[in-house]
């Protein structure tokens, strides 16, 4: 097996409400398809797909409560993270925590999307990314 992540799909409640707040974001929905919203994000899609057929097509209940699972952007610069959530403000999202210093020397913040999923916007001097918007490790 090849380590990567393909594909980042969000169960949500509302697909017309969460494919605006993205696009609201600057992301561009790769083309109309029924029932699913998929984004070129870099190396990745990020999928918006509808709960109940989340529910349906993985034979899983999410439930009501947040997810356990957030997701990260990392940025270029400390006032890129600071653009990031205020565009996601913009958008309809709500910024839940703002944008800090951190302990490990970078700054960051935290937004929901419309459907309450946590993304941290950061910025981590320790993370490079290329041109393309790939992160790495350090060495």
């Amino acid at each position: 097996m090849e380590p990567r992540i393909s594909i980042i799909t969000i169960a949500v409640d509302d697909l017309d409400r969460a494919t605006r707040f993205y696009e609201a974001m600057g992301l561009k929905r790769h083309r109309i398809t029924d029932g699913v919203a998929f984004f070129q994000m870099g190396g990745a899609i990020l999928s918006l797909f509808p709960r109940e057929s989340a529910e349906a097509d993985s034979g899983v209940g999410f439930g009501d409560g947040p997810s356990r699972v957030y997701l990260a952007y990392n940025t270029r610069s400390d006032a890129e993270v600071d653009e990031v959530l205020a565009a996601a403000q913009m958008a309809g999202g709500q910024v839940v925590k703002p944008a800090q210093r951190a302990f490990w020397g970078g700054w960051y913040g935290y937004f929901a999307d419309t459907e309450g999923n946590l993304w941290e916007v950061a910025h981590n001097p320790d993370f490079p990314i290329d041109a393309e918007g790939r992160i790495s490790l350090p060495a």
